[in-house]
């Protein structure tokens, strides 16, 4: 099935992400699936990368990418929408979390996730259950899981 691309969707955005490959395979899931990427620098790589270009091959559509100087323009920009933070510290399951079209849905570092001050900004704090003493999912895998369950929740897929 083909999705509609004059809906707006929900939103992947990834807060200063470190690891160009992780982004590249961002990219191509958004591609593939019709979600807008947004991207709040700064990047810990180049996107001349040769790392990132191996893993984006042709998927990289800059129209198809926001990019944001700083936490604080994006924050601006989302003033009146709602913003669901990715965390491991979160209690509550994406499972048990009803999405909505306009969501932005934000993924913290590979390295560090987002700080504390970053916490405190955002509503709902979802997390992916996983077994006892595992400490986190690849942050591409992450985004798909989600990205999946939040068109399916919201018929955009």
């Amino acid at each position: 099935m083909t999705q509609n691309s004059t809906n707006q969707g929900p939103k992947i955005a990834l807060f200063e992400p470190d690891i160009p490959q992780n982004t590249a395979s961002i990219i191509r899931t958004c591609s593939c699936l019709g979600a807008k990427l947004e991207i709040i620098e700064p990047c810990g790589f180049l996107m001349s990368d040769k790392r990132f270009k191996r893993v984006v091959m042709d998927y990289m559509d800059e129209k198809e990418i926001k990019f944001y100087q700083s936490s604080k323009i994006f924050f601006e920009s989302k003033k009146n929408q709602r913003i669901i933070l990715m965390t491991t510290k979160a209690s509550t399951s994406y499972t048990k979390f009803k999405f909505d079209k306009n969501d932005t849905i934000l993924f913290g570092r590979e390295s560090a996730g987002v700080p504390e001050n970053i916490h405190k900004l955002v509503k709902f704090r979802l997390k992916i259950p996983m077994k006892d003493n595992k400490r986190s999912l690849n942050i591409a895998s992450s985004v798909s899981i989600i990205l999946a369950e939040s068109l399916k929740q919201t018929k955009f897929i």
